[in-house]
């Protein structure tokens, strides 16, 4: 057994590894929600789809993952340093698109996805955050049209959004009006061009389609 150890490790940092590589590059313009989703148009069924399933409209859904990864499939929190340079533990366990850490995404998996989801998976990433939407929105009564509130109950959780937590971190509050500015720019920019991604049948030609 200890003899299999090495190729087995191997073969499993090969696995990661080929996955990363693999995965979509981030898109060159994070600015523009059109051109994202021409770089990645499954993205915008991916999008779509959690809309349709937990309300939370689908420029909101992109600023959270724009904000939270830049669009990087596996990125996670850089490491601390131990006495200034030696690499140490990181800060959180968040990991993938949507940042999601190992306890949320438990519960995410448990009560909404089943447990092959994945963070690194743009499907399962928006999906989240659609369920954790919905979540804050009946925990607390955000609309899910508030990008910005949702983004602090995000960020703090619900129960800290409820304690008020954010209002002592001016730092959350930044980033939540960031992820708002972005939502509002998104959602103009994809009324523009949101009947070219609606073409998902084979018979279909933009700007004929109307889905």
């Amino acid at each position: 057994m200890g003899g299999l150890r090495g190729p087995c490790l191997l073969g499993v940092a090969l696995v990661l590894t080929g996955c990363a590589m693999f995965a979509p590059a981030p898109p060159r313009d994070q600015t523009n929600l059109c051109e994202i989703f021409r770089e990645q148009p499954d993205w915008y069924d991916a999008a779509r789809d959690a809309e349709q399933k937990w309300g939370t409209p689908i420029w909101t859904q992109m600023a959270f993952i724009e904000r939270e990864s830049s669009f990087r499939s596996h990125v996670k929190p850089p490491r601390q340093r131990l006495l200034g340079f030696i690499p140490w533990t990181r800060p959180s366990s968040a990991y993938g698109y949507a940042q999601a850490q190992d306890p949320v995404w438990g519960e995410y998996q448990a009560e909404a996805a089943g447990w092959f989801a994945s963070r690194s998976d743009m499907d399962d990433a928006t999906d989240f955050i659609g369920w954790y939407n919905a979540r804050t929105r009946r925990m607390t009564g955000v609309s899910l049209h508030n990008p910005e509130h949702l983004y602090l109950a995000y960020h703090e959780g619900q129960g800290g959004y409820r304690r008020g937590s954010y209002r002592s971190k001016p730092g959350v509050r930044r980033a939540a009006r960031q992820v708002a500015a972005t939502a509002g720019r998104y959602r103009s920019q994809l009324a523009a061009c949101e009947a070219e991604f609606r073409c998902d049948r084979f018979y279909q030609v933009w700007p004929f389609c109307r889905g």
